[in-house]
């Protein structure tokens, strides 16, 4: 009954952690609500309050002309799933179990899986929405055309590993400085929602303007999308490259980071604070 049993070659090794990172996905997928269907469904549905309102927000400033050519909910769902997937991917990483977390307790469980799980089963919510949302809109209101869907989704890929990355950075200093974290998560989040992009093209800003928001990698992503899904616009002021760099950058770090607070992480840490 005692006896531990241990992988008997580095292939049973790995499938024994990626049962355990499927378990752990599972769990994180249904922690929103017990049943997953509904999760997706609120998930969806968030999305589509999200689209909705920035599609008649759009109406009433009269900022539709500043849009690409071609469809104008596309163009708004281009912004709003990458800006979604970045920021529920990066709260998903931060609320992750940490080590002093009484799930490190078993075994086969460390902050690694952990962190995985979350910005996996964050990624599955997301890309389940995505495709369910479009399809949707192509069946029911009108047909839809992406130039290029392959860049495109790699371009959400983008989006997703980069809020990874900050979210790891995020977790490692978390143990330390809990409310520091805190407040820069949702202030990091709500600033997205100007700072990302999504409601403008990267071509149509001055240079004054650029300056502003070519930091963020989410801006790049989303720019980039854009450009894979219309034919006809072609970013100029973006890149693919910088937010891939600037991602594995942070998520070294984080690494570094997390490794050094799994070392000196106690339970009594709660206790103090």
């Amino acid at each position: 009954m005692f006896e531990q049993t241990r992988p008997k070659s580095s292939f049973h090794s790995a499938l024994a952690i990626l049962e355990l990172v499927y378990h752990s996905i599972v769990r994180d997928v249904r922690k929103a609500h017990g049943n997953a269907i509904m999760s997706i469904l609120v998930n969806m549905l968030q999305a589509a309050i999200f689209v909705l309102a920035f599609y008649f927000m759009f109406q009433i400033l009269g900022l539709r002309r500043s849009a690409v050519r071609g469809d104008f909910l596309l163009y708004i769902m281009s912004g709003i799933f990458l800006f979604l997937t970045h920021t529920k991917t990066l709260g998903a990483v931060v609320g992750s179990d940490g080590p002093a977390s009484p799930m490190m307790q078993h075994a086969p469980m460390n902050t690694i899986i952990s962190i995985l799980s979350a910005a996996v089963g964050a990624l599955y919510i997301q890309t389940l929405s995505l495709f369910a949302i479009l399809f949707i809109y192509d069946v029911v209101f009108t047909d839809i055309t992406i130039e290029d869907p392959i860049s495109a989704y790699g371009c959400l890929l983008i989006a997703w590993f980069s809020g990874m990355a900050i979210g790891v950075v995020l977790l490692s200093v978390k143990p330390w400085f809990p409310r520091f974290v805190g407040i820069f998560s949702t202030v990091y989040q709500r600033a997205n929602m100007v700072a990302s992009g999504k409601m403008f093209l990267a071509n149509s800003l001055p240079g004054y303007m650029l300056a502003m928001f070519d930091w963020n990698p989410l801006f790049h992503a989303i720019d980039q999308c854009r450009g894979f899904v219309f034919i006809n616009y072609f970013p100029r002021y973006s890149s693919v490259s910088y937010p891939i760099y600037v991602s594995l950058a942070l998520i070294m770090i984080g690494l570094m980071g997390e490794f050094y607070t799994r070392r000196h992480a106690s339970i009594s840490w709660n206790a103090r604070r």
